[in-house]
């Protein structure tokens, strides 16, 4: 990575530009809430299985691959520069494999709500990872929200369910481990050029994988039209369009700050699982949403330097 690269996203976004960044940011978090139901719909459960979670995995990126693959055609993108390409094999291992299988296998186990529990600690995360490879150097205050966002939605994990991890829940965590990986390096990518094009690109060199894979996987048993449905969604919205928000919003607003905005994803996500899934809200829920509101609004207000 170029040091003008990392000055770009460790620099101290303007106003214009970190309003910008928080609403894209926002933008591709409500796209990506959709993500945990829709996928729970298109594997189903270990009751009435429907796609298999790799065929999701492997087909979901080939859609959106082959639709980049016309997009960077026809706003002629020019390739990237040789030295980001190692950089895009590390954002595409998690975000291309990592995050829908691990996810995809995970709700096979777990209902949605579950899995948006569990992966309510992805802001903290990236966060780490970002400061860990960015040299940022977030304030104790940042932190301190951060962990309260992350204490309050384990706390919300711990009230309900049993408090103990499973099989399931560690497929989760290392969903959560590779997105993080990949958002920062993606990130960087979108420092130097346009964040459109970075998960086009990435989208497009994973089809020699992606493609042969979806087709070998391609399920030789009926599934519902529900769960095309929400293979449709996840390969569309959830590995397309969701990623030219996010990835636009972290370059503008900068990965730590605008990550945190992801606290809001799981209620999302448990929100949207009652009338895609007909799981069943707790009013509770609604109390640990406008809690992690507020600390999502702290912290955005807290100062966020670069590590000397």
């Amino acid at each position: 990575m170029t040091d003008v690269a990392t000055a770009t996203l460790v620099a101290p976004p303007s106003a214009s530009d970190a309003r910008r960044g928080y609403l894209l940011g926002a933008l591709g978090v409500v796209i990506f809430a959709m993500t945990l139901p829709m996928t729970r719909l298109a594997v189903g459960d270990s009751a009435a299985p429907q796609l298999p979670p790799a065929f999701v995995t492997f087909g979901r990126a080939a859609v959106a691959g082959l639709l980049s693959l016309v997009y960077l055609w026809v706003v002629h993108a020019p390739r990237p520069p040789r030295y980001l390409w190692a950089t895009l094999a590390v954002s595409a291992a998690g975000t291309v494999v990592g995050f829908p299988l691990f996810l995809a296998l995970a709700l096979r186990q777990v209902d949605a709500m579950h899995a948006a529990v569990v992966t309510g600690v992805l802001p903290l995360a990236t966060a780490v990872v970002a400061a860990l490879f960015l040299r940022q150097r977030p304030s104790a205050g940042f932190w301190a929200c951060a962990l309260t966002g992350c204490g309050l939605v384990l706390g919300f994990a711990a009230w309900q369910g049993s408090g103990r991890l499973s099989f399931a829940d560690g497929l989760l965590l290392c969903a959560v481990l590779s997105t993080a990986v990949a958002y920062v390096a993606g990130a960087r990518a979108a420092a130097v050029m346009p964040a459109e094009h970075v998960i086009g690109w990435i989208l497009v060199a994973s089809l020699p994988l992606t493609l042969p894979a979806a087709l070998w996987l391609w399920p030789t048993q009926a599934a519902r039209a529900a769960a095309w449905g929400g293979f449709a969604y996840v390969s569309v919205f959830s590995m397309w369009l969701g990623f030219f928000a996010w990835y636009r919003g972290l370059a503008l607003g900068g990965v730590v700050r605008v990550s945190q905005v992801q606290l809001l994803q799981p209620f999302l996500a448990l929100l949207f699982a009652v009338p895609v899934l007909g799981e069943k809200l707790e009013p509770v829920t609604l109390f640990f949403a406008l809690a992690v509101m507020a600390v999502v609004f702290i912290g955005r207000r807290l100062p966020v330097g670069t590590a000397r």
